[in-house]
């Protein structure tokens, strides 16, 4: 019933889990991390607790095969399907004799796919080529090997959710959660390519890609970006332009008034010469 692809980052530390499936909100279900501890996808029929369990047992130091073997001596759980990827890039899976078919996993170094209920065998196989092949940060690796598995036919029911996840290899603290990415596609017709787009309109805002974000971002803000990318680029008069519209506003003349200290739009009145 999903496909799911878990990753460790050698470089950058970072560990993710990109998933979709032809349920509602497989965000919610599927996929679990722990910044500095690990990730894990729990799949087909598992226990809905068990990702849990996962992560505390990787934070307890507990390996991923010994956590992975005992998962699979447990009666019940017949049908699951699991992966575990610890801080370290060490990973483990197992597919119940229970799970639906076309089910498997294949795990690499540092990476693991699995799925169940797949259109064919070649989805696996399609996903960690992908996954060694990509080039970008780990989300951007995540995400093509789930849409090669897309592509290569996925969920052999169709297409509802897709979710990615991604945290630091160092535990969180007070200041940094850790989360690098966490985007849900919860009901979608095409739910990969939705989340591909949000993945870019994340990167937009981390990078401060205004001109990106003044056509893709919510209407109610781009004027703003607008008037950013304008400043960027030294552009007086389309910065005058985004500036009147925001103002033209209720609420946004008060709001930029406010925001006078911040140094983004602060360029923006400077250009004009109005700081």
């Amino acid at each position: 019933m999903t496909f799911s692809a878990l990753a460790h980052d050698a470089d950058t530390g970072e560990l993710g889990v990109a998933v979709s499936s032809c349920i509602l909100a497989v965000g919610r279900a599927v996929p679990a991390a722990r910044a500095g501890v690990g990730v894990v996808a729990v799949q087909a029929r598992s226990r809905r607790g068990l990702g849990g369990s996962l992560l505390g047992g990787l934070a307890d130091g507990t390996p991923p095969a010994v956590l992975v073997r005992r998962a699979a001596h447990s009666a019940e759980d017949a049908d699951r399907q699991i992966a575990v990827l610890g801080a370290t890039g060490e990973v483990a899976a197992d597919t119940g004799p229970g799970s639906f078919p076309v089910c498997g996993h294949l795990t690499g170094d540092g990476f693991s796919v699995q799925g169940n209920m797949l259109a064919s065998d070649e989805v696996l196989p399609a996903m960690a080529t992908a996954l060694a092949a990509a080039r970008g940060d780990l989300a951007d690796r995540l995400l093509a090997a789930l849409t090669a598995g897309q592509d290569a036919g996925g969920d052999l029911r169709g297409r509802q959710s897709a979710a990615l996840l991604v945290v630091s290899g160092q535990p969180a603290t007070d200041e940094d959660d850790g989360v690098r990415a966490d985007l849900r596609v919860d009901d979608s017709g095409d739910p990969v390519a939705q989340l591909r787009m949000l993945r870019n309109l994340q990167r937009a805002y981390d990078e401060r890609d205004y001109e990106t974000l003044a056509v893709f971002a919510p209407e109610g803000a781009r004027d703003l970006y607008a008037a950013l990318a304008a400043s960027q680029r030294g552009d007086r008069e389309a910065a005058r332009a985004a500036l009147e519209a925001m103002r033209s506003r209720p609420g946004w003349r008060a709001w930029l008034a406010a925001m006078a200290g911040d140094p983004r739009v602060g360029a923006v009145s400077r250009l004009l010469g109005e700081g």
